[in-house]
């Protein structure tokens, strides 16, 4: 685990986002895949804070696992992800463009997310331990 810093904080949020597509329509190929991974690089040039670190999909749904700072919030980064890579596959791919005639996009309106990270109980034994060790400092043990 590693921790991240901007000016006023410490701040490790790691995220488990799954986008699916509109309808479920099962439009990922291994080009698409392979574009779709290359647009989320592209993505971090304009982000750099955000960090992506694992891609995979299935036929109509992507699993992300997202960094984002506590200064941008979930939802915003969830609709970049998705406006960027509609518009970029959209663009690329022809038959997208059929599959989606008269529909703007290609994701659904939701998304799931999941916070991953230190468990409840780790974070419960640190608090409960706060000032028993030097310097007032506890340490995590994983």
């Amino acid at each position: 685990m590693k921790y991240r810093r901007q000016g006023h904080c410490v701040y490790y949020t790691e995220y488990h986002l799954v986008i699916t597509t509109k309808y479920r329509r099962k439009i990922f190929n291994e080009g698409v895949k392979e574009y779709f991974k290359e647009i989320l690089k592209r993505i971090g040039e304009y982000y750099p804070e955000v960090r992506i670190t694992e891609v995979n999909t299935d036929r109509d749904h992507a699993h992300l696992l997202v960094s984002i700072p506590p200064k941008i919030s979930v939802s915003k980064m969830v609709g970049v992800i998705k406006s960027n890579t509609a518009k970029a596959l959209r663009g690329k791919f022809e038959f997208l463009r059929k599959v989606y005639w008269g529909v703007s996009g290609i994701w659904s309106d939701g998304y799931f997310v999941s916070t991953v990270g230190i468990t409840e109980g780790v974070i419960r034994k640190y608090i409960e331990h706060q000032g028993q060790e030097d310097n007032g400092q506890a340490k995590l043990e994983f």
